[in-house]
C-alpha cells in the first residue's frame, strides 16, 4: 500500500497534539488546555448573523476571491491597523490552514528550499515539505526570561537559494515576537536574495508587548506590512479563529503583494477554486459582523486572555521545578519541567493520572521536546488555577 503513497506525506508524522488529546476526549474529569483556542463561544451576533444568511437561503457558491463586500472590509480592517492595503490584494480562504497552504502552493516547488523560524505550529514546516520543499529550521532559544531570536543566524539562513522564509510571530507555540529592527533586517534580507517571507500573523491583535505599534497607535504586534512596500515579495496569512473566537468557522484570508497585471490575485483565486472552491456565505456573514464589531470586541477579548495569562504565568512561575520564559502575546504558556525530557509520554501521563490537558512540546519540532503547551485562553481564570494545582499535585510538590 506504500508504494502508492508519495514518501514526503508516508514520512509526516501525525499530529501529537491529537495524539494527547484522543486519550482524554469524552472525560468530563479533564481539564483541556492542548487546543489553541478559547473556551469562550462565538459572540451571538455573529452566530445570527450566519443563521440569518442561512435562513435566507444563501447556501449556494460564492465567488473564488471571497464576497465583494468582505473583502471590502477585510482591506478596510487591514488598512487601519497597518499601511494601506487595497482590496485587490485580499483573498478570503476557508480558514487560515487553507491560507497558509495557498501560500506554499502559490511559491514552492518540489526541491525549493524553505526557512522557518521553529519552534512553530507543525502545519507550517509540513505544508512545504508535502510539496516536495526542504525546510531548514532555525530555532528561538529561551535567554534571560524570554524568548530570543539569533538574527544573525536567520540571516546566514536565508541565501539567493531560499525560496521563502517562513515565520509566525506572535509566535505559538511560544508568545515570541520580532521587533521592528528585526523585521526591517529580514526584509531587507530577502530584498537582497530575492526571498519571499510568509508571515503568519494571526495572533497580531493577541498581544501586549511593549506599547502599541506607535507608527499606527493600535494595539497590534509590528507587521511587515507596516513596513513593506506594496510590491514587495511577502505574503501575510491571517485568520478569524483567534482574534474572533471563530475557530471551528474556518475562515481566514491572505494579504497579496500588489503586481501590474494581478497575477498573484488570479492565481490565488484558481488555487482556491482547486483547494476548496470558495468559502461558505454564510461563514462569510458571520465575518462580517466580527469586523463590524471588531474595535469594541477584540480589546476586551485582549483584556481577557492577558489575564488568564497574568493567572497561568503567575502560577506557574510559583513552581520550583518549572522553567517560563512569559509571552509577549498569543494564547500560549511554552514551559518546562526539570527532569522531564519526554514531552509526549509527560502529556498522556498528566491527562490519564490528573485530568490536565497540555500539548507536548515535541509537537512543534525537536526543538520543542521536553516542554510542554498550555492554552490560557480561558474566562475563566479559576479553571487555570485548578490546571496549575493539578500539575502541582503531579509533580508531588
Amino acid at each position: 500500500m506504500h508504494d502508492f503513497i508519495r514518501s514526503p506525506l508516508a514520512a509526516l508524522p501525525a499530529s501529537r497534539i491529537r495524539e494527547v488529546a484522543n486519550a482524554g476526549l469524552g472525560r468530563p474529569d479533564v481539564l483541556a488546555f492542548w487546543f489553541g483556542e478559547s473556551d469562550e463561544v462565538t459572540p451571538l451576533e455573529v452566530r445570527e448573523a450566519a443563521a440569518a444568511s442561512l435562513m435566507h437561503g444563501e447556501t449556494f457558491y460564492a465567488h473564488n476571491l471571497g464576497l465583494p463586500e468582505l473583502r471590502r472590509a477585510l482591506a478596510q480592517y487591514v488598512s487601519a491597523l497597518h499601511a494601506p492595503v487595497e482590496v485587490e490584494r485580499i483573498a478570503v480562504t476557508s480558514s487560515g490552514v487553507s491560507a497558509l497552504m495557498v501560500a506554499a502552493q502559490l511559491l514552492l516547488s518540489a526541491g525549493d528550499e524553505a526557512v522557518a523560524v521553529v519552534p512553530v505550529w507543525p502545519n507550517i514546516t509540513a505544508q512545504p515539505e508535502i510539496l516536495g520543499a526542504r525546510v531548514k529550521r532555525v530555532s528561538l532559544h529561551p535567554h534571560q526570561g524570554a524568548w530570543r531570536l539569533d538574527l544573525q543566524e536567520l540571516l546566514d539562513a536565508i541565501t539567493p537559494a531560499t525560496r521563502a522564509l517562513l515565520v509566525n510571530a506572535p509566535n505559538n507555540p511560544t508568545g515570541w515576537t520580532l521587533s521592528r529592527v528585526e523585521q526591517q533586517a529580514l526584509l531587507d534580507h530577502c530584498r537582497r536574495t530575492g526571498t519571499w517571507i510568509v508571515a503568519d500573523e494571526v495572533y497580531e491583535r493577541l498581544w501586549w508587548g511593549e506599547g502599541p505599534n506607535e507608527a499606527i497607535g493600535q494595539a497590534a504586534a509590528p507587521s511587515f506590512l507596516d513596513i513593506a512596500a506594496p510590491e514587495d515579495r511577502l505574503i501575510v496569512t491571517q485568520s478569524f479563529s483567534k482574534s474572533f473566537l471563530m475557530t471551528g468557522w474556518r475562515l481566514g484570508w491572505l494579504v497579496l503583494p500588489r503586481d501590474a497585471h494581478g497575477q498573484s490575485l488570479a492565481t490565488a483565486g484558481k488555487l482556491l477554486e482547486f483547494n476548496s472552491s470558495c468559502a461558505p456565505v454564510f461563514v462569510q456573514r458571520g465575518a462580517l459582523q466580527a469586523l463590524a464589531m471588531a474595535d469594541d470586541f477584540v480589546p476586551a477579548l485582549v483584556a481577557r486572555i492577558q489575564a488568564g495569562c497574568a493567572t497561568l504565568v503567575q502560577g506557574l512561575r510559583a513552581l520550583p521545578s518549572v522553567e517560563l520564559a512569559p509571552p509577549q502575546g498569543g494564547m500560549y504558556a511554552f514551559f518546562r519541567i526539570e527532569g522531564q525530557d519526554d514531552s509526549l509520554a509527560l502529556a498522556k501521563r498528566l491527562v490519564a493520572d490528573h485530568g490536565l490537558g497540555l500539548a507536548p512540546g515535541c509537537a512543534f519540532g525537536d526543538e520543542g521536546e521536553g516542554w510542554l503547551r498550555w492554552c490560557f485562553a480561558s474566562q475563566d481564570v479559576e479553571r487555570l488555577r485548578l490546571g496549575v494545582q493539578r500539575l502541582t499535585w503531579a509533580l508531588g510538590l
